[in-house]
């Protein structure tokens, strides 16, 4: 009786919800219409500066909590939909930051609010389970509704983390765990590896490494931590490990201007890959793995060539060493497939695939070999939420109907194009345009530059996001269209026009 006057209530204020995302705009596309009503606003709307008074007000009483200094504005999320984000003071704002490109389809989409007013799904959502040893009788069937039905070629093994940050950390554990099988062989574990790994020492402990790439963001726990070279106030003041880091790429645009210069430093940073790994081997430290981002993102949006991928791979390959993906930022969509890796074409795939943000729930995709080989190796209590997986599945099929993996090459040929456009008008403020879909960026002078145009953005109606030292990044929403990049940017155009 509880749970089906539960239903009830919760089934009449979401359909309260969605009559207010209903009425009051204008259809924008054919393909925006497929999804019963269309849901974006207009434009932006401004009323104060951001943020505005209720925002500071409210930083003031976090701060008195917590250290609420990374706080940019509070926001009304009752009101914030499809592109949209409204804040706590009344502005609308064209968000081309998304939650730090972690919202998939859009705020408040009418799909996903239908999801949650369907009663057979209101367990989920209420009843989280330690899925490691109590899951719901339908949690395989929804894997591969969701997840598997989106695997990276050659991964048919997932496994379901809350964040980006566990999502790594445990893929590390479970590429130390395959490297630490391959030389046991068929020999048991011994007793001094099992009483030695309870005082954090050999051989129970091996001396394992990962080797990561300088400018690389893999997250805030301590082994992601290690593997983490974006900006120093991530690491100051925490012990690390003794692992390599290799220097990534650092291209020089216009891509066809600077072929050869180009070739020449990604074999510089492959060349510098082996050598880390036989500098290590001579330290009695295997490098058990290398973990790579499609594109740096946190680090400044760094790309590298498809060929400089292929390359890596083999060279991890020759060396034994597992290769791990993060496609944490760049999974779900953003650059006009799936995974951004896919854009590499591996003859032999990734051995692991770490993903969150626009994926809704973390984890990590591997190869068979990299199973654990007993329970209770890999774990923690929630090991996820089947509730994100229910929505993930949603949020797949509107991808799939709504051809939302072409739209995001399509408006992000636009935006690139503008951005581009605009570099050549603005030279002296804007430098190395590039992208890949929507997952767009450029440079800026310097840092305070960058961090002047974003605050003048915002407060004209567009959220900007910066990354690495003078970088203004791009993350919309899939459901980012022509006309939204149009709109930015005619208002960057004149901002840049009027700069000083």
């Amino acid at each position: 009786m509880a749970s089906m006057l539960l239903s009830r209530q919760l089934t009449c204020c979401l359909q309260q919800n969605s009559r207010l995302l209903v009425f009051g705009h204008r259809s924008i596309s054919q393909a925006a219409a497929k999804i019963d009503v269309d849901f974006d606003y207009d434009g932006p709307l401004m009323k104060t500066e951001v943020p505005g008074p209720r925002s500071r007000e409210l930083m003031k009483q976090l701060n008195g909590i917590q250290n609420a200094e990374a706080v940019h504005f509070f926001c009304n999320y009752e009101e914030s939909r499809g592109n949209y984000l409204v804040d706590v003071d009344g502005n609308r704002m064209l968000d081309l930051y998304s939650q730090i490109s972690s919202i998939p389809i859009g705020y408040s989409h009418p799909s996903l609010i239908k999801l949650l007013q369907q009663p057979q799904n209101l367990s989920t959502f209420i009843n989280r389970p330690a899925l490691g040893i109590l899951p719901p009788e339908n949690f395989a069937e929804r894997l591969k509704e969701s997840l598997l039905s989106v695997a990276p070629k050659g991964l048919q093994q997932v496994i379901t983390m809350s964040c980006g940050s566990c999502s790594n950390e445990n893929a590390f554990k479970a590429i130390f765990m395959w490297y630490r099988n391959k030389e046991r062989g068929h020999n048991n574990v011994t007793k001094e590896e099992l009483e030695s790994c309870m005082i954090n020492q050999p051989p129970g402990c091996p001396d394992y490494a990962m080797l990561s790439f300088m400018g690389g963001f893999h997250g805030r726990t301590m082994g992601c931590l290690a593997t983490t070279h974006s900006k120093a106030i991530h690491k100051l003041d925490i012990p690390s490990l003794d692992w390599p880091i290799a220097p990534f790429p650092r291209l020089k645009y216009p891509l066809e201007d600077f072929v050869k210069e180009n070739q020449q430093e990604e074999a510089r940073c492959l060349e510098e890959v082996e050598d880390l790994i036989v500098k290590y081997r001579k330290k009695k430290k295997i490098v058990a793995g290398i973990i790579i981002e499609p594109i740096q993102s946190e680090g400044g949006d760094n790309h590298a060539s498809d060929d400089f991928f292929r390359k890596l791979r083999d060279i991890a390959r020759k060396h034994g060493c597992a290769f791990l993906v993060d496609e944490v930022q760049t999974g779900g969509g953003c650059t006009g497939k799936f995974w951004a890796h896919e854009h590499w074409g591996l003859d032999d795939p990734a051995d692991v695939v770490t993903f969150s943000k626009k994926m809704m729930t973390g984890g990590f995709f591997h190869k068979e070999e990299f199973r654990p080989n007993a329970p209770y190796r890999i774990f923690n209590t929630w090991l996820g939420d089947p509730s994100k997986n229910l929505m993930l599945a949603e949020v797949i099929k509107v991808i799939k109907r709504e051809d939302l993996l072409n739209n995001a090459t399509h408006a992000g040929k636009a935006l690139l194009t503008g951005l581009l456009d605009l570099q050549a008008r603005y030279p002296h403020l804007i430098s190395r345009v590039r992208g890949r879909g929507t997952f767009c960026s450029f440079d800026t002078p310097n840092d305070a530059t960058r961090n002047k145009l974003i605050t003048i953005a915002r407060n004209k109606g567009v959220v900007l996001g910066g990354c690495g030292d003078r970088s203004i990044r791009f993350r919309p929403t899939l459901i980012f269209k022509d006309h939204h990049a149009h709109l930015f940017l005619n208002i960057f155009s004149d901002i840049l026009a009027n700069f000083k």
